[in-house]
């Protein structure tokens, strides 16, 4: 039985009851995660080091090489306790196998569909689980069924790359136009709204375009808000890729006017590696085909929209604990956390003349990400040749990124356990360069 007619029959069966809730079955876990906050104690504001020094310590501890990661923009940090609760997943499906995966593993799912939801304030019925971003991209560019032959789509610079084949792809699937722009640099609030109204003027056969929340490239923030908006008035659907943006308290789907959104929770919620999530408005979910000739239940037809297969289902069981910790806290407390840690080495490096730090400092364009390079070094051999040498000369990790019109840079994302050691530390370097 495949993984998705397994959970098709489970809807239909005796776990309906189950699903109508939003617990886990009796007993399913070990007991209550611990909180990452003192009892009754308030979340931390951003600069309240001995808050976050508690906080940090729920995280696994530092590199013994002394190493210092700034690089968790890839993924994130499972705090220990959710990292015990994988474990302790992983055994139990280890030990009781299909016994368990076919009778009782559709309530964790199901669990987590709610968490989601109730997270961004959607439907459970809007939420599938995938394992990542990119899978939720690719199935829902993939099956958008709105696209006819002398249509356009259009993407920016910005977007992640798996997500930019995808629409390529659609040259081919869909006889569509590609339209590819370069966002305006350096980036305003104003300006990136008007590159896209003008983008969108001058292609007016554009139907479908990709708008990515928070870039992976620079961390620059887009206006999704306005951009919706302006995209909706020329009849455009807009793809907003949040896998960087969410758990930041950066999304708002409903007040943002979203249809069509993907997340990741590996990233800033702290679940295991391979847990991403898809969201459809109710009203759309009719205009993304089923997957490869899926059969979809009338009465949870998103499941239909992506088949994923076999899964890792304790990673998905653990993503439950890890969205509980998460929530303890709040995405806007850890958001805000992360761009305090932003701005005290951006802030500095910036008026370092030979530092170009490309994301702006507007907190409606920033988050905790941000990318930089040594002012006319735009080649990627250069920028490696820059990360090597901080992470030999002063132990610190950051990676080197391509794809901006305006050439290669280094990227920097502090995590939850970054200090402001750590982010003066590589102030110290900057100016030793």
């Amino acid at each position: 039985m495949r993984r998705r007619t397994l959970l098709r029959a489970a809807l239909a069966g005796g776990a309906s009851g189950l699903l109508a809730g939003s617990t886990l079955p009796v007993a399913a876990r070990p007991g209550p995660l611990p909180s990452p906050l003192a009892p009754g104690a308030a979340p931390p504001g951003p600069e309240d080091e001995a808050g976050w020094q508690a906080i940090a310590a729920a995280y696994p501890t530092r590199l013994s090489s002394g190493v210092i990661n700034l690089e968790f923009g890839a993924f994130g940090q499972m705090p220990l306790a959710v990292q015990a609760a994988y474990e302790r997943y992983t055994a139990k499906v280890n030990q009781e196998g299909a016994t368990f995966v076919r009778r009782d593993f559709v309530g964790y799912y199901q669990a987590l569909r709610q968490r989601i939801a109730a997270m961004v304030q959607a439907d459970p019925g809007e939420i599938v689980i995938t394992r990542n971003a990119t899978e939720s991209l690719q199935a829902v560019i993939g099956g958008y069924a709105r696209l006819r032959p002398g249509d356009a789509v259009l993407m920016s610079d910005h977007d992640y790359d798996s997500a930019r084949m995808a629409l390529s792809w659609l040259e081919r699937r869909r006889g569509v136009t590609v339209i590819s722009v370069d966002l305006p640099y350096p980036a305003t609030y104003q300006g990136l709204i008007d590159a896209y109204d003008q983008a969108l003027a001058a292609h007016p056969n554009v139907r479908l375009m990709l708008l990515t929340h928070l870039s992976h490239r620079d961390g620059l923030r887009q206006p999704v808000r306005e951009i919706v908006a302006l995209a909706r008035g020329r009849g455009v659907d807009v793809v907003v890729d949040s896998a960087q943006a969410w758990g930041q308290g950066l999304v708002d789907l409903h007040g943002d006017g979203v249809d069509f959104a993907v997340f990741n929770l590996h990233k800033w919620i702290g679940a295991p590696l391979g847990v991403g999530a898809l969201y459809i408005a109710k009203a759309r979910i009719a205009d993304i085909e089923p997957f490869m000739g899926e059969e979809p239940s009338e009465r949870d037809p998103i499941l239909g929209r992506v088949h994923t297969g076999m899964a890792n289902f304790a990673a998905q069981m653990a993503a439950v604990d890890a969205l509980d910790f998460h929530n303890a806290l709040g995405s806007s407390v850890c958001g805000a956390r992360l761009r305090h840690l932003r701005d005290l080495w951006a802030l500095p490096a910036r008026d370092m003349g030979k530092i170009e730090v490309l994301t702006p400092d507007d907190p409606r364009l920033c988050a905790g990400m941000t990318s930089f390079r040594v002012k006319g070094q735009t080649t990627p051999s250069a920028n490696t040749a820059l990360a090597a040498q901080l992470l030999e000369k002063h132990g610190l990790f950051t990676v080197m990124r391509t794809g901006l019109a305006g050439g290669a840079c280094l990227r920097v994302t502090p995590g939850f356990s970054t200090t402001p050691e750590d982010m003066g530390t590589l102030v110290e370097a900057l100016k030793a360069i």
